[in-house]
């Protein structure tokens, strides 16, 4: 009787594993996307901070501190300052124009606003060389004769910043209002509020979250710009050299830890861009 229930749990045992059937495909693909992941951005990400403070804190410390890295942060936080709260109040407006009003050409407007994210940076530096230079440009005459430094200067760099990082705020703001109701701004209307008070009062605090959105994705993109501040500053050491072209600078000296050590700066930047969308992101569900 015994060997008979022994052999019957044995059976069920040995049907029930082979009923028990893995699927490999899920997970083969996740080791594969974490693996790829793990490549591309994880070990990069490491690499910079170790090579950052492979000599030390102390290094660290005095690499950031040199005159040339002190005017390069100075300059790309200028350069910053300057370009989002430009771009924000653009995006604001432009935003609202293409929610609220039928503007013929809604299509090729947004077009235009999405060209900087299609256009190397690079092209850009030089599509302001051939608008702006004092030697040969579209505008010249006005250059010369109005004595504007603005290509091999703050002035050029700003402008291509602005140009590069036009669409984050636009893109964040549109669909919120596109999707908030146009009758919250006609009751306040028929209450006797002005423009700017439906603006503070009504459309503002609905859109806030988007704003911040688009501050921060402006922000960051501001402050990592490569390629057309590179074509438009001269690289002027203690006078155009943004943070992003002393790190190229001094890693093309052999200044490993100085280079890695601002680079640490930047990504510091792009890691709480990403920490403060997903903060901003919790507290708009809740």
């Amino acid at each position: 009787m015994d060997s008979n229930v022994i052999r019957n749990s044995r059976d069920r045992a040995s049907s029930s594993a082979r009923s028990i059937k893995v699927n490999w495909g899920p997970i083969v693909l996740n080791i594969l996307g974490l693996g790829f992941l793990a490549v591309i951005v994880g070990f990069p990400l490491i690499n910079i901070f170790y090579q950052a403070f492979v000599e030390g804190i102390a290094a660290y410390a005095a690499a950031i501190q040199t005159p040339d890295a002190l005017q390069a942060i100075a300059l790309t936080l200028i350069i910053t300052l300057v370009t989002v709260p430009l771009n924000t109040a653009f995006g604001i407006l432009a935003a609202w124009l293409l929610a609220r009003h039928p503007i013929p050409g809604r299509s090729l407007i947004l077009g235009v606003i999405d060209l900087p994210l299609t256009i190397s940076p690079v092209i850009v530096g030089l599509m302001m060389i051939l608008l702006f230079s004092q030697v040969d440009s579209l505008f010249k005459e006005w250059v010369v004769a109005l004595n504007l430094k603005i290509i091999f200067a703050l002035p050029g760099m700003i402008l291509v910043t602005v140009f590069i990082t036009l669409p984050f705020v636009v893109r964040e703001v549109l669909p919120a209002l596109e999707n908030m109701e146009v009758e919250q701004e006609e009751v306040a209307q028929t209450l006797g509020a002005n423009s700017w008070q439906i603006f503070w009062r009504v459309i503002l605090p609905n859109i806030r979250w988007a704003v911040l959105y688009g501050v921060i994705l402006c922000t960051a993109r501001a402050m990592a710009e490569f390629g057309a501040v590179a074509v438009v500053s001269g690289r002027i050491i203690q006078q155009t050299n943004t943070l992003t072209l002393h790190v190229e600078r001094t890693y093309m000296e052999y200044q490993t830890v100085a280079a890695f050590a601002s680079a640490s700066l930047l990504t510091i930047v792009a890691l709480i861009t990403i920490v403060s969308q997903e903060i901003l992101h919790q507290i708009e569900k809740y």
